[in-house]
């Protein structure tokens, strides 16, 4: 039997895993789409990443499925899409569903917003989030 431990180290040994430095590159350098996976109440007690949408990680894959009705816009499959989560264990588990939903330019932050936070990148207050479907 498999634990989520293993899940997860299996998903970042086959995606790609950006540190903090590469992923504050790519967002300098052009506009990828930064996606911040947390749950609302994570989001709203620590703020997020400057530019980064709000898609917890129980929506991403109906975000991003074009077919699917709560598809949002800002999700094409063919554009630089970068996740991150608390620590980097949902994140990777995402960055898979995105792969298999045919997203081919698709990473994730490792250690996640923690990681980012103490790498002394800057973070946005807490924004003011709808609520989910």
């Amino acid at each position: 039997m498999e634990t989520v431990a293993d899940l997860v180290a299996a998903a970042k040994a086959t995606i790609e895993n950006l540190d903090p430095d590469s992923v504050a590159g790519e967002t300098e350098r052009g506009a990828p789409l930064l996606v911040d996976l947390r749950e609302r109440e994570e989001v709203e007690r620590s703020g997020t990443i400057e530019g980064a949408i709000h898609a917890p990680r129980g929506m991403i894959e109906f975000y991003a499925d074009a077919s699917s009705p709560y598809h949002r816009p800002e999700f094409q499959a063919d554009r630089r899409v970068i996740l991150y989560c608390a620590s980097g264990g949902r994140s990777a588990l995402a960055v898979k569903a995105l792969q298999t939903l045919g997203y081919s330019n698709v990473a994730h932050l490792e250690g996640g917003f923690n990681a980012w936070r103490a790498a002394g990148r800057p973070t946005s207050p807490p924004p003011v989030l709808p609520q989910s479907p």
